[in-house]
């Protein structure tokens, strides 16, 4: 049992080690004539699984960082004590209960890396490490797994002396070490441990590879290696039990040799009670922030400053060169060079690098106790001056994305039952740390995905498989993950699940965009990713990927000139004038919902906001986008504004999520009513159009329904009346305005409106909605004086679907009363 203290020292949790993967030569292209991938971006994809990897007696992976030249750093969990300065280098003789203890653990811990296609194959006495409470901890355990069994990097994996013999004499390239390999060096280990002393401690590595060559012929290897260590008759006065032990982790024969698996089982362990042997509980207090998630702590410490490459050149490993001192002598036509120093820094250092944690226990040296464990309801109360400010600082600031942190770790933990404060916090912010998480229960991704994802047939070949092959290695490729073949191959598998889910589409390019930002944030759950996927297409673009799906884009792109005209009528005009239509530059917006056009950093924070919306959404988002460009596209002409949109200026993302939202307040929801949108019903009065009807009309309609209900909202709305003052007169909606035109006179280009006190009256409520009624068979009429309204530049003007007819079974409708 431990105590908090927020004023208990906090030791350095993580450690950093750096590698170099191989260069490619110059002159190396793949089949499709491309230059190759490069090996540290294969390795950080790789390196992704380990991520993932959770059990009690291994360290977490928490990181993994490429940096130029083919460097890669691995940030991971880490303690000081170690199997090597318990045992004080061999010369202290531990107890067999133990030896057995730790043994039988770091078995458990290799037989879980093996369930999941991982090998050490780097295990030694230094990489068994100990926590504070004595529990195993297996640490660089993924270092043959992400560099693909050693063929992305120069140096070999392993230290000699516990390296299997057959890794020595096979051939590095065609042999791919298995689980028995980490089987002959747990039993070096062991038997070193046994008998307190080191093998061959003083040999050169010449001379270890000879002796482990020349054990090929022994009868009794390990007999022979008590020999050579001097402890022959110690070693045969262990139990038989044990030596039998040995003896199925010591064999030269790999078939013979036991893997971990057999080996946990193993008979030594069932004769000896070990598990009884006391843990080494730590009763001291410790700063609160050690009960977090490592991953949230590590993630914080570099908000608070945490500099990894400023940790790795203070101790020397990583050093700056003078570019000009590493050219080579000589160049050769088909790119091999020649002569060219090679950098000191690039070589391989097995240093250990530890992480102190001072800047973040400095920034957050005065939150108090309850701070790190407070309920739902007190961190809803808590008064942020921070969440005034911009996101891009918000998402920087240490001690508010601490809060955020700790909040939504327990929303999502009550999940659904905390759904309704999820979506009140999401809305301020989602922190980036928990994205992928929020995403999913914001698309109500819930239930067991994984056996549906896995019970898809994604490897049969299908007719899109080409077109997904040239697309996806297009797709994003300036983020380093995403380029990786891992990630590529994650893309394809979630695309073709998706297909073949969903037999009545068709791929459609720009699907990989809008996979893409699914597979990046869940990068090891693809089925989270594809579930992401299918909720977030069936919510905002249903329908849009059928192989004929004229119909669904030009509803989208009609429904985004009405919402230019109702918010912009100037710049509708424009657009109009110059026959600039959406057609021309939104259909990949729309197709891939704004993830081809923005890179990721901005899609992350625009779909935060989109997922909050419904699926009109991505309209508001787009007139957003136009009206940051308003002035560039006021001052062009055609031609001028084919060339914006074909190299998109910068777009300040956080102004276009805060306009979207304010547009889409703004906005009565029939006004973006969409016939081939998803929804559970259609009501009566619903403006469910055809598109040579949207065709044909500049504004867009308002229902009934949406009527109603601005009486009791808080915009400001009029309605005009343009029949006959004799039918206004008999029945009309209370507070609207008659300004009675005729269908022919609309015609006249030079008409306008005549001066009197209706006129005054639309004048002066120039900003609020107006909805344009007649008798449902004047609709020609009602079009072209909504029309002549936009020419004159009325914001917020559209019409009564249904005519007023449809207000008769609404009792809306009175006498009206003249002055």
């Amino acid at each position: 049992m431990t105590c908090n203290c927020v004023d208990a020292p906090v030791p350095p949790l993580f450690g950093v080690q750096t590698l170099f993967a191989a260069q490619h030569t110059s002159e190396s292209c793949g089949a499709n004539g491309l230059p190759l991938t490069p090996n540290s971006i294969t390795i950080l994809g790789r390196a992704q699984k380990l991520r993932t990897l959770n059990h009690p007696n291994l360290v977490l992976h928490l990181d993994f960082i490429r940096k130029q030249h083919g460097r890669i750093i691995l940030v991971s969990q880490y303690f000081k004590r170690s199997l090597w300065t318990e045992t004080n280098n061999y010369l202290l003789l531990l107890p067999l209960e133990k030896v057995l203890s730790w043994t039988h653990r770091v078995l458990d811990a290799l037989t879980y890396l093996n369930s999941n296609g991982v090998v050490h194959r780097f295990l030694t006495p230094q990489y068994i490490l100990f926590d504070d409470e004595d529990n195993v901890k297996l640490f660089n355990y993924g270092l043959y797994y992400m560099t693909n069994s050693g063929k992305n990097i120069t140096f070999p994996i392993g230290k000699l002396k516990y390296t299997a013999p057959e890794v020595l004499v096979l051939d590095r390239d065609s042999y791919k070490s298995g689980p028995k390999t980490d089987s002959w060096s747990l039993g070096i280990i062991v038997l070193e441990l046994l008998l307190g002393a080191q093998l061959w401690p003083t040999l050169k590595l010449s001379q270890i590879i000879r002796k482990i060559l020349s054990l090929t012929h022994c009868t009794d290897v390990v007999m022979r290696l008590a020999r050579e260590m001097g402890r022959l008759t110690m070693y045969q006065s262990l139990p038989d039990e044990l030596k039998d032990f040995l003896g199925k982790c010591i064999c030269m024969d790999v078939k013979k040799r036991l893997c971990p698996k057999e080996l946990f089982h193993h008979k030594i362990f069932s004769a000896y009670e070990y598990s009884k042997i006391l843990m080494n509980k730590c009763y001291s207090c410790k700063h609160p922030l050690r009960q977090m998630k490592l991953d949230q702590v590590y993630y914080l410490w570099k908000l608070a400053g945490g500099d990894v490459e400023w940790a790795l050149k203070k101790k020397g490993l990583l050093r700056n060169e003078s570019p000009i001192l590493l050219l080579p002598r000589l160049i050769i036509l088909e790119g091999t060079l020649y002569g060219n120093t090679r950098n000191q820094s690039s070589l391989l250092d097995l240093q250990i690098v530890e992480l102190p944690l001072d800047l973040l226990v400095n920034r957050l040296q005065h939150l108090k106790i309850t701070d790190y464990d407070p309920l739902i309801d007190q961190v809803n109360k808590q008064n942020d001056t921070t969440e005034k400010l911009p996101l891009v600082i918000r998402e920087k600031d240490t001690e508010y994305q601490f809060r955020r942190i700790i909040l939504f770790d327990r929303l999502l933990a009550a999940f659904p039952f905390k759904l309704d404060k999820l979506l009140i916090e999401a809305k301020k912010d989602i922190p980036p740390f928990f994205r992928g998480e929020v995403w999913a229960c914001l698309l109500n991704v819930c239930g067991d995905t994984e056996s549906i994802y896995m019970s898809i047939d994604k490897e049969t070949a299908g007719v899109t498989d080409r077109q997904i092959e040239v697309d996806i290695p297009r797709c994003h490729q300036y983020n380093d993950l995403l380029s990786s073949s891992v990630a590529h191959k994650k893309l394809k598998r979630v695309l073709k699940a998706w297909l073949v889910s969903h037999p009545k589409y068709v791929y459609w390019q720009g699907l990989d965009s809008l996979c893409a930002p699914f597979v990046y944030l869940n990068f090891c759950k693809e089925h989270v990713s594809y579930a992401c996927l299918t909720a977030f297409v069936k919510k905002y673009l249903n329908d849009v990927f059928l192989k004929d799906n004229a119909a669904v884009i030009r509803e989208y792109l009609i429904k985004l000139s009405h919402l230019i005209a109702f918010h912009d009528p100037q710049l509708a005009n424009h657009l109009d004038e110059k026959g600039f239509i959406p057609d021309l530059f939104a259909i990949p917006w729309f197709l891939t919902m704004f993830s081809h056009v923005f890179p990721l950093h901005k899609i992350f924070h625009l779909w935060d906001k989109l997922l909050l919306g419904d699926s009109s959404y991505p309209l508001f988002v787009g007139l957003s986008i136009l009206t940051q460009l308003r002035s560039t596209l006021l001052n062009s002409g055609f031609n001028e504004c084919i060339l914006l949109f074909s190299d998109l200026p910068e777009v300040d993302i956080e102004k276009c999520v805060l306009e979207s939202s304010k547009f889409n307040d703004a906005t009565p929801r029939s006004i973006t009513f969409r016939k081939y949108e998803l929804r559970t019903e259609t009501r009566e009065y619903d403006p469910c159009l055809m598109y040579e009807v949207l065709q044909n009309e500049f504004s867009p309609r308002i229902s009934i329904y949406d009527l109603v209900e601005l009486k009791s909202s808080s915009l400001k709305f009029l309605v005009l009346d343009t029949r006959p003052q004799e039918f206004y007169i008999e029945k009309s909606i209370p507070g609207s305005l008659n300004i009675h035109v005729r269908e022919e006179d609309l015609v006249d280009e030079n008409f306008d409106l005549a001066p009197c006190p209706e006129l005054s009256a639309l004048v002066n409520n120039r900003g609020s909605i107006l909805i344009v009624v007649d008798n449902v068979f004047e609709l020609n009429k009602v079009r072209s004086f909504c029309r002549f309204l936009v020419k004159k530049e009325y914001p917020k003007v559209c019409s009564l679907h249904g005519g007023i007819e449809a207000l008769e079974n609404f009792n809306i409708l009175v006498p009206a009363i003249m002055y």
